[in-house]
């Protein structure tokens, strides 16, 4: 029994030894096969079995007479005109398009901004111009207060502008000018047309102002020239004393005809 065990033991152990033992295979024409076709340059002499003295070897011819123009032909994936490197070009190709689209969108996408920027009545209060001349120039028209208009001015010429209507007719232009002059600054418009729009507005704001004070001071020198003509026209309340020896043209003309007659 323990004889029959020590051979099936033996047995077993060789089958072992033929099953899972591996041979290193070190066959030159496959090595060369797998380099030329990665990384290394297609040379002709690593192509194997070689032609031998006189090209007289069988296995060259037995090997190579099938494909003549294996040698000729560049298989290399990474060959000058591999299809990894036609890959690589067409790779690079690609995202050297992908980068001159991306260059147009973003010029697009830079052009929109800025003319939405130009355009955009809700960055207008931010233009350098309007921030630097024209909010101070129209400071006054924007922060008017009406209960202050007539500040400064008597009392009788306040009664007399608002009387004649002076008074309203600058309220009213002034209100006109101060909405024209937001809806400029709110519309989409090009800020070219409204600089310009600022620029006319400004120029009727000045006038307006220009005409407001001359019509103040003009009030005042026609309520005083109104007073002077007044006093002048009124009848004197002052009782006049005739002197003493007075004689009235009536009477001397009487004297005068008694006289003649005698």
């Amino acid at each position: 029994m323990i004889k029959k065990t020590a051979i099936i033991a033996i047995l077993l152990l060789c089958l072992g030894k033929y099953t899972f033992a591996q041979m290193y295979v070190n066959d030159q024409s496959v090595r060369y096969q797998q380099e030329r076709m990665v990384f290394k340059q297609w040379n002709q002499n690593d192509f194997t079995p070689t032609h031998g003295f006189l090209w007289l070897n069988p296995l060259y011819w037995l090997t190579w007479a099938w494909f003549p123009n294996y040698h000729k032909t560049d298989l290399r994936p990474l060959g000058p005109s591999g299809p990894q490197t036609q890959r690589l070009a067409l790779v690079a190709a690609m995202q050297n398009t992908d980068n001159a689209y991306k260059l147009q969108a973003d010029t697009l996408r830079n052009t929109a901004v800025s003319e939405a920027v130009n355009y955009s009545g809700l960055v207008s209060s931010a233009d350098p111009l309007w921030l630097l001349y024209y909010s101070k120039e129209f400071k006054d028209l924007l922060n008017q207060q009406d209960s202050q208009l007539l500040s400064g001015v008597s009392s009788k010429v306040q009664n007399y502008l608002v009387s004649s209507g002076t008074y309203n007719w600058y309220l009213e232009q002034s209100h006109s000018l101060s909405e024209r002059l937001n809806t400029a600054r709110t519309t989409t418009l090009d800020r070219g047309s409204r600089i310009l729009t600022y620029y006319r507005l400004l120029a009727e704001y000045r006038r307006l102002n220009s005409a407001w004070a001359t019509k103040k001071q003009q009030a005042g020198t026609f309520l005083a020239l109104s007073e002077k003509a007044k006093s002048l026209k009124s009848p004197a309340t002052t009782p006049v004393t005739i002197p003493a020896g007075y004689k009235s043209d009536q009477q001397i003309a009487d004297e005068i005809l008694a006289n003649y007659k005698l």
